[in-house]
């Protein structure tokens, strides 16, 4: 598989607040790498900064998505690119539903690849439709603006559908287990694999293992006070969960 993201030599700080330090990190088309490590170790920076959250400021080093240099692009030109963040707590959106943001979803690829841009409306209602009912989401979200009254659990399963709708090369999700019960948590990882299968790229941000039941990681990468420490096969995944981060031998 062609290489995708390449991370070199990547530090990253809020203001002053240096948070990455020499981040190294490689990730081929259809790979799933898992990232974990305890709080404040700087996983979710690494997220954000992939996206391009103006709030982290590269201080030095660089990230290269499918050969091309995009430390100083926006975020929306990144997500033109094929790069799709699900947020550690997804915001609700007023005044805009979810079938409106895959709407105009739908207008901005037409723009960016200069084709006309021929949504059928009913058709994409639709389509909406069957991907919620596959991951267990009520109709009535559709049409309600994204993530109002939702539980964490289906704000979590209202993201893992905007990935299916856009179909991104890298989707990066921070936390994307968290408040799901066992089935919810099943069904998520069936459908990221099946996209996995299909070429598509994955960083998941995790403190648990659990996931890991249903998603085989290619690579495990532990990240404490910014930096990864340790990197293996999913092995790695299951030492940490028996003995936690201390056998490392790293301050925590």
């Amino acid at each position: 598989m062609p290489r995708l993201l390449e991370i070199k030599n990547l530090r990253v700080g809020i203001e002053s607040k240096p948070i990455l330090k020499n981040i190294n990190f490689t990730l081929n088309s259809g790979e799933t790498h898992v990232i974990m490590g305890p709080n404040g170790s700087g996983k979710s920076t690494l997220a954000m900064s992939i996206a391009g959250h103006p709030d982290y400021k590269i201080k030095k080093g660089e990230i290269n998505f499918n050969g091309k240099k995009i430390n100083g692009l926006k975020p929306e030109k990144r997500a033109c690119l094929g790069i799709f963040l699900g947020f550690q707590t997804p915001p609700a959106l007023e005044g805009v539903s979810f079938f409106s943001l895959m709407q105009a979803a739908g207008e901005a690829r037409s723009i960016k690849r200069k084709t006309k841009n021929n949504t059928d409306i009913f058709g994409l209602r639709d389509e909406i439709g069957k991907r919620f009912s596959k991951i267990g989401l009520a109709d009535d979200f559709i049409m309600r603006a994204v993530n109002d009254g939702a539980s964490g659990g289906e704000r979590k399963k209202l993201e893992l559908a905007q990935m299916q709708m856009l179909g991104p090369r890298l989707a990066v999700f921070d936390e994307i287990d968290t408040g799901l019960d066992v089935d919810a948590l099943k069904k998520i990882g069936e459908e990221i694999s099946v996209f996995k299968d299909k070429g598509m790229a994955v960083i998941l941000i995790t403190h648990y293992q659990r996931i890991l039941r249903y998603i085989k990681p290619d690579k495990v990468h532990i990240m404490i006070d910014g930096e990864i420490v340790k990197s293996g096969s999913a092995d790695l995944a299951e030492r940490i969960g028996e003995s936690g981060y201390s056998y490392l031998k790293c301050p925590i």
